[in-house]
């Protein structure tokens, strides 16, 4: 074996890598489970634990803080983990209304209520189903004058046309979303959930957003649902402010020894009346002290007894030429990490301190920490007015936009305003201006959203005409996220929650207890079987798959890729797949060994001939895993990441690592069997007449497909919410409830049809409940309200119950993802053919290859619409099972290249000769039966264990695979060969 030291090298390289990637899991884990044991059952408690900790290092030897390893764990989805995943859409239509000023003009208004119907079943883009309507409506009619408004007439002229109020409308929907992903970023940010994800889903109006461990569900909405703030404020200087948390200081210090709190005062009382003296002292004093004060326990103790609000307030300060402490200039009053943020908010929230705060000041936080820190920085602003509010709000922007400062380089913001908001905005200017004669009278003005500062720029001067360039040290993408907060006030597309997700921490538990059984049964299983059938060989099989295994779960740590429950279920699917390789390699050195080859000999030439058969089977799998990564969301993209990385490492393991391990016993003389007494001659001398009796095959699928689409046309599939739109609610009661008695309940109030129910093989206690009742209601309360009305139906029903996950899809969403759905499936068929075509070089393959995958999914789809209500558990087409769908394809074609393979290599021999092509065909087939067929049993023993032990969340979606892998081995024989030899007649010589 060539390059034995570059694989080793390369091999041992990984292993350390993994281990690494790994390691930060294991540290977490720790540090997590003392916070548990520290809180013992209080969650406040232990997560002030973590926070405390969070900039400390807790990794052995390199000392990374726990922070820096939370954010290099395994990361597990929410299924695993509990919390909140929530799609929202921004509401072009209202985009839309706002920018035409609220034309009343009929066609308009007509194309606008025709284009919200036609979204709920249509894929196409917003702005186009509404271009489209209004020119059926109106086929001579000019947007033009609907869009010229004043606000607008940079962009549109009263005479532009159709095509460019079009470009305009998509060019201002695309500004929207982005400034909604902008303002939802930052207030989730503030949210403090530990690694949140939100992402733009390309080419809709849709962001995903996904909160681990969040449970106020009720919280989560109003805060993505809520319009944006937009608000400009004077500020205050940050010496002015000073002496006030001084002042706040001191009162906090005093509060606190009068409570009988203040350790140093009982450990020292002469420190204590000293400092009770220096309570008139300023700022600056109190800083130039701190310099030589104990740093002891004891002395830090003390500090912060004495100095409550500076102890996680750090004062705006600096030094200045003279070594002297100097207030720093501007609004900025303190910095603090961001844990203490939320106390040092319920220290200005004290009734006493609100006492001395003047009523038209107030604190705000910049709305993101210091680059590369954790660290915010705290602003003095001034309110102004009767009201004590804003100097002006941010609907006076007409537009906004990033450019580059041409006088003195770097990236600036540019922002225009309407003319009554360019009056005052003159005046707001020009008295923060101050004289124009001391630069040190200059002031700033704060740029406030959602009560959090984006930016104070310092006024250098009187802003007259209503246009306004800020500047600063930005780089290009903050000033792109300056300019869409900017238009904020002036774009109000309102984003609404169309789908969301909720799962219990409890049912996350259960899938990690779930999934771990069925990944340790299905190894065991596999293993087991590999030795039994393969003897010694099989433990060189046992060894790559454990390997395979931990290089797995590194290269997904490593990659920040997500865990989910279908992610699991990929993983036990991966322990088939992995030993796939081996038992091709493994039957090629059995046919080496029988025609009389030596024991290296025949290994080196089974890795050799089976190479081609593996490389084709596991990249056409990859393929399909990569378009389920590209067309799918969430979950199923997890199971697509890990499907994709599994199939990588398991051929890095079987074709290098097992090579390697069969050189070294090799080296040591050891005598290595490939077979058992009772396996060594399974499948030899194989003869079914699998061409000759194509026929049967055919009618067998034909009656099998005609029954499911006549099933399909009648009885019609069980779809689950993500396909048909609704609500389901996964409630656990404290006993076993008749489910008719919920189902009588919840009939009374969601209404006659309205309510489908399930139970679980696993747990009698629990039931699913999906509805639609109120399903169009987009309103921020429409969840609630369903939700009482649920619990208040439940509750007469057996009031002892929880609801450990819930799940809601619009109907513009689910329509959505059916239909990628179906252009999905059809996309895989197409390029897995061509795939074919191009490696075989005969269109008869690609052909086979296209009918027997188009026929596998036509007989899944078959099983679940003609025995969906009369199986013991759910077989519901939801996104889990186009997925399934997707690796019955690949898995397919899998088994079909290898017989393909052999076909090709047979018909090559019998060049020349005149040998009936199809007795050669029949002769390749039976050749391959073994491998076919072990491969397939591999495969099925995992899935068996993953439908058995995975947990009623995945039953379906693994039972799924099980049906779809057994009629994939089945077409791969009796479908996609017979269609070679129909089509193929003498063409294939």
């Amino acid at each position: 074996m060539q390059g034995k030291g570059v694989i080793k090298f390369f091999a041992i390289l990984l292993a350390i890598v993994c281990l690494y990637q790994l390691s930060f899991t294991w540290v977490t884990r720790k540090v997590e489970s003392d916070a548990k044991e520290y809180a013992k059952g209080d969650t406040e408690k232990e997560k002030a634990y973590l926070d405390s900790i969070s900039s400390q290092p807790v990794y052995p030897l390199l000392k990374h803080t726990f922070q820096y390893c939370k954010e290099r764990e395994l990361a597990l989805g929410l299924d695993l983990k509990g919390g909140m995943n929530v799609t929202m859409q921004i509401s072009l239509g209202d985009l839309i209304k706002s920018l035409s000023d609220n034309n009343q003009d009929p066609a308009f208004k007509q194309a606008l209520s025709q284009a919200e119907i036609d979204s709920h079943t249509s894929p196409e883009n917003y702005i186009t189903l509404f271009m489209n309507e209004y020119k059926k409506i109106a086929p001579d009619g000019k947007l033009a004058p609907i869009f010229a408004t004043k606000e607008n007439q940079e962009h549109i002229k009263f005479n532009s046309s159709n095509s460019e109020v079009e470009s305009y409308l998509k060019d201002q929907a695309n500004t929207a979303i982005t400034q909604t992903y902008n303002i939802l970023t930052t207030r989730i940010d503030k949210f403090g959930v530990t690694a949140p994800n939100i992402q733009l889903q390309e080419g809709t109006n849709r962001i995903l957003v996904e909160l681990p461990g969040v449970t106020e569900k009720d919280r989560v909405r109003k805060l993505l649902q809520g319009s944006a703030k937009l608000e400009f404020y004077e500020t205050g200087e940050n010496a002015e402010v000073a002496p006030l948390l001084t002042n706040i200081n001191s009162l906090l210090a005093a509060k606190t020894k009068a409570h009988g709190k203040d350790t140093a005062a009982t450990a020292d009382s002469a420190t204590a009346k000293k400092d009770t003296a220096a309570k008139g002292s300023s700022l600056l004093s109190k800083v130039e002290k701190s310099k030589t004060k104990d740093t002891t326990a004891l002395g830090k103790t003390q500090a912060i007894a004495q100095n409550p609000l500076f102890a996680v307030l750090a004062p705006s300060i600096y030094q200045g030429q003279n070594g002297q402490a100097q207030y720093g200039p501007g609004p900025v009053v303190g910095r603090a990490a961001q844990k203490d943020t939320a106390k040092i908010d319920a220290y200005f929230n004290l009734p006493e301190v609100k006492a001395l705060i003047p009523q038209n000041l107030k604190f705000l936080w910049s709305v993101k920490p210091i680059e590369k820190s954790k660290v915010f920085e705290l602003y003095a602003i001034k309110l102004s007015g009767a009201a004590n509010g804003p100097v002006l709000t941010g609907d006076v922007i007409t537009d906004a936009n990033a450019d580059v400062n041409q006088a003195q380089g770097g990236f600036e913001v540019t922002m225009d305003m309407s003319s009554e908001g360019a009056t005052k905005w003159r005046e707001i200017t020009a008295a923060a201006a101050g004289n124009p004669n001391d630069q040190n009278d200059n002031r700033s003005i704060a740029i406030v959203l959602d009560d959090n500062v984006v930016s104070a720029p310092r006024v250098n001067g009187e802003i007259a005409g209503g246009r306004s360039s800020i500047s600063g040290n930005f780089t290009q993408e903050e000033t792109k996220d300056l300019a869409n907060i900017l238009k904020a006030g002036r774009l109000p597309a309102p984003a609404r929650i169309v789908a969301e997700d909720v799962v219990g921490a409890s049912l996350g538990v259960e899938a990690i207890h779930d999934g771990l059984m069925s990944c340790i049964i299905g190894l065991i299983v596999v293993l087991v079987f590999m030795v039994a059938y393969y003897n010694r060989a099989g433990t060189v099989a046992v060894v790559a798959v454990f390997i395979n295994v931990f290089f797995l779960m590194g290269v997904l740590t490593n990659i920040g890729a997500v865990l989910t429950l279908p992610g699991v279920a990929g993983i036990v699917l991966i322990l088939g797949v992995s030993v796939d390789a081996n038992v091709l390699i493994y039957e090629r050195v059995r046919e080496e060994m029988a025609l009389g080859k030596s024991l290296r000999l025949s290994i080196e030439d089974g890795f050799k001939h089976a190479l081609s058969s593996i490389l084709d089977s596991n990249i056409s799998t990859f393929i399909t895993g990569l378009i389920l990564f590209i067309f799918g969301t969430g979950p199923v993209q997890g199971f697509a990441t890990t499907l994709m990385i599994g199939i990588v490492t398991s051929l890095f393991c079987s074709l290098l690592i097992s090579r390697l391990i069969f050189e070294w016993m090799l080296g040591k003389g050891w005598d290595i069997k490939f077979s058992n007494p009772w396996s060594s001659h399974t499948f030899k001398g194989a003869n079914y007449a699998f061409v000759k009796n194509r026929f049967r095959f055919y009618a067998f699928s034909g009656i099998f497909i005609l029954a499911g689409i006549i099933s399909m046309f009648t009885r019609g599939f069980s779809y689950g919410v993500d396909f048909r739109g609704g609500r389901t609610y996964v409630v656990r009661f404290d006993k076993e409830t008749d489910v008719e008695s919920v189902r009588s309940a919840l009939t009374t109030t969601f209404g006659e049809g309205k309510t489908i129910l399930k139970t679980y093989v696993d747990n009698k206690n629990q039931v699913g409940i999906t509805t639609d009742y109120m399903i169009d209601d987009n309103s921020t309360s429409g969840d609630g309200k369903v939700e009482t009305v649920l619990r208040s139906s439940l509750t007469k029903v057996n009031p002892h119950f929880q609801i450990v996950s819930q799940q809601k899809v619009g109907p513009t969403i689910a329509n959505s993802i059916k239909t990628s759905a179906i252009w999905t499936v059809i996309f895989a068929i197409l390029v897995i053919s061509v795939y074919i075509l191009i490696r075989f070089r005969r269109w008869q393959f690609s052909l086979g290859a296209m009918i027997a995958t188009a026929h596998d999914a036509l007989l899944v789809l078959s099983f679940f619409s003609l025995f969906y209500g009369l199986l013991p558990f759910s077989l519901d087409i939801d996104q889990n099972f186009i997925a399934a769908i997707l690796t019955v394809i690949g898995y397919s074609i899998n088994d079909t290249v290898v017989v393909f393979d052999r076909i090709r290599e047979f018909l090559d021999q019998n060049k020349g000769k005149n040998e009936d092509q199809q007795v050669v065909i029949n002769r390749a087939i039976n050749s391959t039966l073994s491998r076919t067929i072990i491969t397939a049993l591999t495969v099925v023993f995992v899935l068996v264990v993953l439908f058995i032990f995975g947990g009623d969340v995945i039953r379906g979606f693994s039972f799924a695979l099980l049906i779809g892998v057994c009629f994939g081995t089945y077409s791969s024989i009796c479908v996609a060969t017979p269609v070679i030899v129909d089509f193929g007649k003498k063409h294939l010589k």
